[in-house]
């Protein structure tokens, strides 16, 4: 990958016990990373940890000074295990309180009388965080420095990420091809070697696949630069043909 690329970087922290449990199945780390890389930002890790203030604190600690991009999900609900917004208060040495915009925001949205204390709750953040706006359930996400702070429900966040185009200043956009072939990855293994190193700017992994009672591999190529996937690729279809090899698919 291009040099200066790399600067402009990402972590997604997924916030839940609910994950670590296997109850529930993350979505959300797939769709941010896609969209993230349509924005010239690459994703270089992408972490679960426990509903726990200090391991959210040390976390975020950590992590907000090695990458440009800090994006979390879960935890600002309202019942009691919803601290994520508290704990990134504490992160950050600030006060935890009513935000006035997401309390008058969520005022308006429910009905008289249904505004109740769980709900009273998503308008707390901490001091001086900006909103992330959510027309689907009204309650918003916030941004402190380079942290954004997004709900775990998958529906609720796609509907609030297209705001914060905006607000991320990416590189190039990082773009992917895909060819997937019906072979084992010890067959191709030598040859891919052979490719990836005659280009440096295209990144290639190898993933197999069983599908259908069928193997295969599919061979991913990601590069900020359009003609070097093209060549990349080209390359790669040559030796899959001089081997005989299927092509299953290419996207």
């Amino acid at each position: 990958m291009n040099k200066n690329n790399k600067k402009v970087n990402a972590i997604i922290i997924l916030i839940g016990n609910e994950i670590l449990s296997g109850r529930t199945q993350d979505a959300n780390a797939t769709f941010l990373s896609k969209w993230l890389n349509e924005l010239g930002v690459r994703v270089e890790e992408v972490r679960v940890i426990l509903d726990e203030q200090k391991v959210i604190v040390n976390c975020i600690n950590e992590v907000r000074k090695k990458f440009k991009y800090v994006f979390t999900t879960g935890g600002i609900g309202p019942t009691h295990d919803d601290i994520t917004s508290q704990s990134i208060a504490k992160a950050f040495n600030l006060s935890y309180s009513y935000n006035k915009e997401a309390y008058e925001i969520l005022e308006k949205y429910y009905k008289p009388g249904k505004f109740n204390d769980g709900r009273k709750k998503m308008a707390k953040m901490p001091d001086k965080a900006s909103l992330i706006y959510n027309p689907a359930s009204g309650a918003p996400g916030f941004i402190i420095e380079n942290v954004y702070c997004l709900p775990g429900v998958p529906s609720i966040l796609k509907s609030m990420v297209g705001g914060l185009e905006n607000k991320i200043k990416g590189g190039k956009k990082i773009l992917s091809e895909t060819i997937s072939v019906s072979t084992v990855e010890s067959e191709i293994a030598k040859p891919l070697e052979d490719v990836q190193n005659n280009f440096s700017n295209v990144e290639i992994g190898s993933y197999p696949f069983f599908r259908s009672g069928k193997i295969g591999v599919s061979i991913v190529m990601r590069s900020t630069e359009k003609n070097q996937l093209k060549d990349c690729a080209k390359q790669i279809q040559n030796f899959i043909q001089q081997k005989k090899i299927q092509i299953i698919e290419r996207e």
